[in-house]
């Protein structure tokens, strides 16, 4: 089977990552694959070198319309050269674009978190109502998602997939950069609990809660990471520490407690998954599928107050047996529904029924 995988961005995220896993099991199954993306970005770096790839340069994340149609034009080419028995779309303006450039009877659309679009930019769901009847199928990534989906009037072969994660556990580098040994020293060298977010500073992760509750837990003996600003972060807590941009940030988790994830809205955030998978419980803004993959025994999905917040750290630093077994769970519910073998059996059913 040809499977072409088509996704806005090249830069890495949570999307990416699914774009990544679902190209490394299609090629260790025999499939041949090809990627495209925007030019610029680390994707290109990290894909397996038996996929091919395809860099669209007037790709990017601004709307430009005379762009969006030399887009369409290069889609249309991509299709006639690699002739894809699958097409796979994954984010909402690759999702527009490809529904009109691909044939709709071969294409999987992926929607990485539809209040990116229902919420963000609700402007544009006129479109996915238009353009619902240009593809085989409509996956969100969570049951969140495939609810909204449908009540915002987008119903035609809908169904939902939970992403997966590669299982790093057991994946271990051979060696780690010296950044990351800096950072791991300075997460280490701090005492007592630790409390570690991993994301962008956005509007959408909401940075001030994050200091909101470190603020109040000042008293403790409890101190916070963020890895992921750009910018140097002032005016932060006593207990709070932003570390900057890492490579492979998910590895910094081995020196965790919990995972702390506040943010206005999401799909399903891969770094909640890559939390869980390394035993690490979440605490995480009840918003979009948090809510599903945190069942109360792994981590918690709270309101977006500073006391929920800081309630549910200290449940787990006062108390051993509640936090052992929380461990615990967290690593038994990343196997049983986050694996990268479910995710992409699931998805491979979706691509024979094309053929």
């Amino acid at each position: 089977m040809k499977i072409l995988h088509v996704i806005t961005l090249a830069e890495l995220g949570g999307a990416q990552s699914v774009v990544i896993n679902l190209a490394r099991e299609s090629i260790n199954d025999g499939h041949e694959v090809m990627v495209a993306s925007s030019e610029d970005g680390e994707l290109w770096k990290v894909l397996p070198s038996e996929v091919a790839q395809w860099k669209i340069g007037p790709l990017q994340r601004s709307i430009s319309l005379s762009k969006e149609r030399k887009v369409v034009n290069e889609l249309r080419r991509i299709y006639k050269i690699f002739k894809p028995d699958v097409v796979h779309l994954h984010s909402s303006k690759i999702g527009i674009l490809g529904r009109l450039a691909f044939p709709g009877k071969k294409i999987v659309y992926t929607v990485h978190g539809f209040d990116s679009i229902r919420v963000a930019f609700r402007k544009f769901l006129h479109l996915e109502r238009l353009l619902q009847i240009r593809a085989k199928h409509i996956v969100g990534v969570s049951k969140y998602d495939y609810n909204n989906l449908l009540s915002e009037g987008i119903k035609k072969n809908v169904c939902y997939i939970y992403n997966g994660i590669t299982d790093y556990s057991t994946d271990i580098p051979e060696r780690t950069s010296r950044h990351y040994e800096r950072l791991a020293s300075v997460i280490d060298s701090k005492p007592g609990f630790k409390v570690m977010c991993i994301a962008r500073i956005s509007a959408q992760k909401k940075f001030e809660l994050f200091c909101e509750v470190a603020q109040l837990l000042s008293d403790r003996d409890i101190h916070f990471f963020w890895i992921g600003n750009k910018d140097k972060m002032t005016n932060l807590p006593p207990n709070a520490h932003c570390l900057g941009e890492a490579e492979d940030a998910h590895q910094l988790l081995k020196h965790a407690d919990v995972f702390m994830l506040p943010s206005n809205y999401e799909g399903m955030p891969m770094s909640i998954l890559e939390a869980l998978c390394y035993s690490v419980p979440v605490i995480a803004s009840d918003v979009g599928g948090v809510g599903e993959v945190l069942n109360g025994l792994n981590g918690k999905a709270v309101p977006n107050t500073a006391s929920e917040f800081a309630a549910q750290i200290l449940r787990y630093a006062d108390n051993a047996e509640v936090f052992a077994a929380a461990k615990a769970e967290a690593r038994k519910s990343y196997e049983q529904y986050f694996t990268v073998g479910s995710m992409y059996r699931t998805y491979l059913s979706l691509y024979k029924s094309i053929n």
